[in-house]
């Protein structure tokens, strides 16, 4: 059973893509989880993905249409068409959706609770927590490199008509 004051604790939560075209309100709880299957590791670039589940009636798009692929015969994958971010993996069967962690706003506040696709999860993926590490700051000073400016949308809503180039700082 659902805890209601941790369901009402996700209402209004929101993400989107990295250039602000397409933005999105969650409006339900996810269950969130680790996927390392092949599918998924092509549709983010990545070594896993992190998705937050819901039912697909919880999610409403706020600014504009994700884009779609249809990656089997009963899922697809939503993007947005202007910047390329994954947002969402589409069940054709069940009517949920699987949001990308990494395009909500908040993605510290949707921590995993589980790992699927295992067979196909990465021998070194268990090393990283390991790895030396050091912050994008100190990565970018070590190259004898100015910090970049990003064009990125803020991790928050904007009026429709923000743009990159108006003013990344103002968000």
């Amino acid at each position: 059973m659902t805890n209601p004051s941790a369901e009402a604790d996700w209402r209004g939560a929101t993400g989107g893509c990295q250039c602000g075209a397409v933005r999105y309100r969650l409006d339900a709880k996810p269950h969130v989880t680790v996927c390392h299957c092949r599918m998924c590791q092509k549709a983010v670039g990545g070594p896993f993905a992190v998705l937050a589940a819901v039912a697909g009636s919880a999610v409403t798009w706020t600014r504009g249409t994700p884009s779609r692929f249809r990656s089997s015969d009963s899922g697809e994958r939503w993007f947005c068409s202007a910047c390329g971010t994954p947002l969402a993996f589409a069940d054709l069967e069940d009517g949920g959706l699987e949001l990308t962690v990494g395009s909500l706003d908040a993605p510290a506040h949707a921590a995993p609770v589980e790992a699927t696709g295992m067979e196909a999860r990465l021998s070194w993926v268990a090393q990283v927590p390991a790895l030396p590490g050091r912050s994008t700051e100190a990565t970018v000073a070590s190259a004898g490199r100015r910090p970049p400016t990003s064009y990125q949308h803020p991790d928050h809503d904007t009026s429709e008509g923000w743009s990159a180039g108006a003013s990344s700082a103002k968000g």
